[in-house]
């Protein structure tokens, strides 16, 4: 479904990502830990053909990022934690239909899905309301839902649950779930180690742009004999990668 094969990305002199290799089932929740730039983001916009690697490629659903990126942008839904892109004097609903429109979505279609997500995430009772006015949680519920409105095959999320009070957390973690039955494959970054096990089928650590660990969350605990991952992570990173 996924495939990240022998990946780098330099900006100038500087190595984000240093030859990575992942590779990721369909239907499958994906997870990338690492700290701040580690090269999670960077990954995830490769991935979204936002940037282009330096060596190395990557597929989504098949597709090459950089030379079919338009099929690969027909499958993915994405969302970045900070960076909405929302327009303040649109409401909520119209937001999510412009971006519907431009993936093609009939009025009758556009209308049933934002119905289902809108009760899905809690938001009816702003769902028509203009976004300016909205708090930063109720917009990343807004931006949560405009990057699946479209039912893509894959889900790229960026701390999605960024600026979400705990209750709109767990509807967006319940959602995710509900994304899984239906066969999506879903990779995310957080640094919320909860939000990791309560998801992730298998995580990615990521040191300096570097993999240094991919397991399943019982393997990891099985191979450091540890059940705390929140410590497996911290002592991989202040070995600096090793292992």
């Amino acid at each position: 479904m996924i495939k990240v094969e022998n990946v780098i990305k330099k900006f100038n002199d500087f190595t984000a990502i240093d030859n990575l290799n992942l590779e990721i089932s369909e239907g499958e929740i994906f997870g990338l830990l690492g700290e701040n730039g580690a090269g999670k983001t960077t990954t995830l916009r490769i991935l979204a053909t936002m940037l282009k690697p330096t060596q190395g490629k990557a597929t989504v659903c098949g597709y090459d990022t950089v030379k079919d990126d338009a099929k690969v942008r027909e499958n993915i839904g994405i969302l970045f934690g900070g960076e909405t892109g929302l327009y303040d004097r649109l409401t909520a609903r119209e937001n999510i239909e412009y971006f519907g429109e431009l993936y093609d979505m009939s009025k009758d279609e556009l209308k049933k899905e934002i119905e289902k997500v809108a009760e899905a995430l809690s938001m009816k009772e702003y769902i028509d309301k203009r976004v300016g006015t909205f708090s930063k949680g109720m917009k990343q519920k807004v931006a949560f839902a405009r990057s699946i409105i479209h039912n893509p095959k894959v889900l790229l999320l960026d701390e999605p649950t960024s600026g979400l009070d705990v209750t709109a957390a767990v509807e967006v973690h319940n959602f995710i779930k509900e994304c899984k039955k239906a066969g999506k494959t879903i990779i995310f970054s957080s640094h919320t180690m909860s939000e990791i096990e309560k998801l992730c089928d298998r995580v990615a650590i990521i040191h300096k742009g570097k993999l240094i660990e991919t397991n399943t969350l019982k393997g990891l605990k099985e191979k450091y004999n540890n059940d705390d991952l929140e410590e497996i992570f911290t002592t991989l990173i202040s070995n600096g990668g090793e292992k």
